[in-house]
């Protein structure tokens, strides 16, 4: 047998315009990474190279996916190009599944200089289905913009790449493998970890499992149906909630991971996980929960399929925080939403005196709060939850917040659930023209800023909303300075309600356009209407 080193390779290649990671990271239809040549290779040395060389050499990297078709095929070829460039350890998820928040925790547990997530999040799997690659660094959390800006401006003037063909790895097999390289002078290690274990021993230090499993399995249980939509996520729940925390196995659906999650739209809504919301309305469920593809979304729904909005959980979980004893042992810093996320997490903060912050979209600008000790507990409309414990959204965790709320309050979910006079719907426009879009965006803010436009009345039915102000979002971030401009138009009326446009960055084609309606509403029975029938009326601006 030859234990001769392996050889380390530089290729030439050449660069591609297209490889801007966005919000969430480079996300393409799978036909792109398959069929253009290199086009993998360029986008993973460009992310390497934008660590320095220095920090690169014999550090620690984690590397996970969502389990998606084109998933275990780039992780080979990360791998051989890891070593090549002098990354020292690698830690993978067994068959190279981790769930996004899971990778987040591990990141922080090694120590590691970063790591690569395989994943393009709620989007469709598969063949013909999007693949997606993203950047964590040091904290666990998501590439600032300064680093994904880096890795791009590199991808545009690549000219080779280093590479370790010869180097073959074994996913399925727990422990160390190593590897020596020629030129090198350690071996290169790869370390394959139980995917759930480490993610698991984390929420035990967050939560009170003892009184969980008495909420799940004791004599006056909850009944609980949650689906992991074919996701990462499937893995995660049967361990902790199943098998540890004693809920019925049938308790959990959809749990083995799929390259094409079961031919699903992975995104826990009430539109893609109908199936949930049916099982629901039954009446013989008490709490119910979908997951999306990598395991960082959630959806909260209660008996008879009342539905929590995103913007009213992290509220609901803001107003009951001490009920988790993380937070009873750490305290609470501030709290933080993204700007389209409704104001009922503004109520929160105000009834309660904590600091309240308004970010952009993107996970990013609350990990920054996070590392400066500013911010405990963070969330997102695009059901999005998260806290301080680590530096992604994590909708297991939201999960064990609600139970934990729900044990200690020993109330239902509606009964539970945070009253404020905010309603907040989501339309999306997905593959629009990109042009089209942008042009769309530029005649729209002319409107909304000329002077004209403040106090102008709209009517809706028997409602009448009056302009008080209209803005193009621009945060200034209080850690370091930076500014965010352009980050959304905001139309803002005298009661409160609002919309928002905003182009998304989180599809594989063309842009999305993303409308929010923010409304005030007085009448409690309006407000605990399905959200998908209440609220269609959208008045027009021109």
């Amino acid at each position: 047998m030859d234990e001769s080193p392996l050889q380390v390779l530089t290729i030439p290649t050449t660069p591609y315009p297209d490889q801007r990671p966005g919000t969430s990271g480079l996300r393409k239809k799978v036909y792109v990474f398959q069929s253009k040549r290199n086009y993998l290779h360029n986008f993973i040395q460009s992310t390497l190279s934008s660590i320095d060389l220095r920090d690169r050499q014999g550090s620690t990297m984690v590397v996970g996916g969502d389990g998606r078709y084109f998933n275990t095929t780039a992780i080979q070829v990360i791998v051989q190009m890891a070593a090549a460039n002098g990354v020292g350890r690698l830690v993978i998820g067994q068959n190279g599944i981790m769930s996004t928040p899971a990778v987040s925790c591990v990141i922080r547990k090694f120590k590691a200089i970063g790591g690569i997530l395989l994943t393009a999040s709620h989007n469709p799997g598969g063949p013909d289905g999007d693949f997606g690659i993203k950047f964590n660094i040091a904290n666990g959390g998501p590439a600032p913009e300064a680093v994904t800006e880096k890795i791009f401006q590199i991808s545009r003037t690549i000219e080779e790449y280093a590479i370790c063909p010869e180097l073959r790895l074994d996913l399925a097999t727990l422990g160390k493998q190593t590897f020596d390289l020629e030129n090198k002078f350690k071996p290169f290690t790869v370390e394959i970890v139980d995917s759930v274990e480490s993610y698991a021993n984390m929420l035990r230090n967050i939560f009170d499992f003892a009184v969980l499993k008495e909420l799940l399995s004791g004599e006056n249980h909850i009944r609980i149906r949650l689906d992991a939509m074919h996701g990462v996520l499937g893995p995660y729940v049967k361990k902790i909630l199943c098998e540890e925390l004693g809920s019925p196995a049938n308790s959990a659906i959809n749990c083995v991971p799929q390259e094409d999650f079961g031919g699903r739209h992975p995104d826990p809504n009430l539109t893609y996980a109908a199936d949930l919301v049916e099982s629901m309305k039954s009446g013989q469920y008490d709490f119910g929960a979908a997951f999306d593809g990598d395991g960082d979304r959630n959806m909260i729904l209660g008996k008879h399929g009342f539905f929590i909005s995103p913007s009213d959980s992290v509220a609901v979980i803001a107003a009951n925080i001490f009920c988790i004893p993380y937070f009873q042992h750490m305290g609470v810093r501030g709290f933080a939403r993204s700007m389209p996320t409704s104001g009922a997490l503004d109520n929160v903060a105000k009834a309660t005196k904590i600091q309240l912050y308004e970010t952009p979209t993107g996970w990013k600008f609350f990990g920054n709060l996070m590392d400066a000790g500013r911010l405990s507990l963070c969330g997102e409309e695009s059901f999005g939850t998260g806290s301080d414990h680590i530096r992604e959204k994590d909708g297991l965790w939201a999960v064990l917040a609600w139970l934990s709320i729900l044990a200690t309050r020993k109330q239902s979910v509606e009964e539970t659930h945070y009253y404020n006079a905010t309603q907040c719907f989501l339309y999306d426009y997905e593959e629009v023209d990109i042009d089209a879009a942008v042009e769309m965006m530029l005649e729209l803010e002319v409107i909304i800023l000329d002077k004209a436009f403040i106090g102008q009345k709209f009517t809706v039915g028997e409602k009448t909303y009056e302009v008080d102000r209209a803005d193009n979002f621009e945060y200034n971030d209080p850690v370091d300075g930076s500014i965010s401009r352009n980050q959304g138009l905001r139309i803002i009326f005298k009661d409160g309600s609002r919309i928002i446009f905003r182009l998304s960055g989180t599809g594989s084609s063309g842009a999305t356009i993303r409308l929010y309606v923010d409304s005030y509403e007085k009448d409690i029975n309006k407000i605990f209407q399905d959200p998908q029938v209440h609220g269609r009326s959208i008045f027009y601006l021109v």
